[in-house]
């Protein structure tokens, strides 16, 4: 149990990690920051999303931080001009094309760099991995990023619904309902009461089923004006 929670810390302070160094040098490079509250929310609501894709899809760590970067720049550029348009296809399927393309860009660079370097790009893998996701029908990309999507989704419904409640009542719902400890092993772990137990899964259910439709339902208002 505490081998898991020092695993928790760990990832999650990696995360924070990666977190605040992409942000600083992305907000360096947007030409305008007019609206850095939205901007942040927007970033902080789809960079994991945008990162893990990219790591699945065979990128090295820096490239799928260059990839969160150049996704949400082409995105800044695309607000201001208005071009995407919600009649065209839904947030989601707009977005996964963004990040497609900004893979394929990490890719491809990444073959220009070692062609210059005079190494040899013999890695099928790699080769086959942009193949794919070139693809018209983009199969494999939309598999994963389906996956993808519903996990960030909820991490980020979970990360909204933190700072809504008490530290307590999510730290019992964090144990109860997404960790999926015994209801007694909760009680006995962190001293509460049964009734405790109960109350905090109603309660910070509750509000995370609204901070999921909300999520779900206005995907395609989540780029900032």
């Amino acid at each position: 149990m505490a081998d898991d929670e020092q695993e928790d810390k760990e990832r999650a302070k990696v995360l924070q990690e990666a977190y605040e160094r992409t942000r600083k040098s992305l907000i360096a490079r947007l030409d305008n920051w007019e609206d850095q509250r939205t901007w942040d929310e927007f970033y902080q609501t789809y960079w994991r999303l945008i990162y893990a894709v990219g790591i699945k899809a065979g990128l090295r760590p820096e490239e799928a931080h260059d990839c969160v970067q150049e996704t949400i720049l082409s995105i800044a550029k695309q607000s201001k001009k208005k071009l995407y348009d919600p009649e065209q296809g839904s947030f989601k399927t707009w977005l996964m094309n963004m990040t497609r393309w900004r893979i394929n860009d990490q890719f491809r660079k990444r073959k220009k760099d070692t062609a210059m370097a005079g190494g040899d790009w013999d890695d099928d893998r790699k080769t086959a991995v942009i193949d794919r996701f070139e693809d018209p029908k983009g199969d494999l990309l939309e598999r994963l990023w389906d996956v993808e999507w519903k996990k960030n989704v909820a991490d980020a419904a979970l990360a909204r619904v933190k700072a809504k409640v008490s530290p307590k009542q999510y730290q019992i719902f964090d144990y109860y309902v997404v960790r999926q400890w015994d209801a007694k092993k909760v009680q006995d772990h962190l001293g509460v009461s049964m009734a405790q137990v109960y109350l905090a899964k109603h309660r910070v259910g509750a509000v995370l089923k609204k901070e999921l439709a909300r999520l779900e339902e206005n995907a395609d208002d989540e780029t900032p004006a």
